[in-house]
């Protein structure tokens, strides 16, 4: 196997190098604008108490478990000809695919990152009032002081979408060489009953996996004995 996946890297072949390249393209930028989007809601939801909190969590919760294909159907609508965003001409590319990502991982993002600032809320808020913090800068403090948590919420993040299938399926229409992804990949080739490039493309995404899986653990451990 690991000669198979070998040659297929460094063979005459590039569609595996091209897949493998556009997975992970796609899934680091969604993930970045998912992180910089769902960290600060995240942190605004947590560290703040208003009338309304209740219901804007109950309605991240909800967007939390989403499912990808009603996700992909929702940027499939708006970026088709006959959508709001149709001149745009996004649809079957890699920012589709990116859209679609970033719509279903900043819940995820939001909805972790503001259960961990409502615990850790009430210290930094008494800790800023303290030392007069103004409010304007206890943003910056809180995303500081949760940090570590925050990257593994990053890196759950980038996890969730390297294994997407369903959203980037419908809006990037698994294009050979354009927007063919690990996943939509093994899904094609199974079906054909390809199991060559299927299996070495799932050793990969299982490498990548438990890669992002060690980190996440590796940093967890370290927040422990801190």
């Amino acid at each position: 196997m690991i000669d198979r996946i070998l040659d297929l890297f460094f063979g005459p072949n590039p569609e595996f190098r091209q897949i493998v390249a556009v997975t992970l393209r796609m899934s680091l930028f969604s993930t970045l604008v998912s992180t910089l989007l769902g960290v600060p809601l995240g942190v605004l939801i947590g560290a703040n108490e208003f009338r309304a909190k209740p219901l804007v969590s109950r309605l991240v919760d909800t967007l939390m478990g989403i499912p990808p294909v009603v996700g992909g159907l929702v940027v499939f609508l708006l970026l088709s000809r006959s959508g709001p965003l149709g001149s745009l001409k996004l649809l079957y590319t890699v920012t589709a695919m990116v859209i679609a990502q970033v719509l279903l991982i900043t819940p995820i993002i939001t909805g972790m990152a503001s259960n961990i600032v409502s615990i850790r809320a009430p210290s930094i808020r008494e800790t800023c009032h303290g030392l007069g913090i103004p409010p304007g800068r206890r943003l910056w403090y809180t995303i500081l002081e949760c940090r570590v948590p925050f990257i593994s919420i990053v890196l759950a993040g980038f996890g969730r979408a390297i294994a997407e299938v369903g959203a980037v399926q419908m809006v990037g229409g698994n294009i050979q060489f354009k927007t063919r992804t690990m996943t939509t990949a093994i899904m094609m080739q199974s079906n054909m009953g390809y199991f060559d490039l299927a299996v070495a493309l799932g050793f990969v995404l299982l490498i990548i996996s438990f890669t992002i899986n060690s980190l996440v653990h590796l940093i967890q451990d370290r927040e422990r004995r801190d």
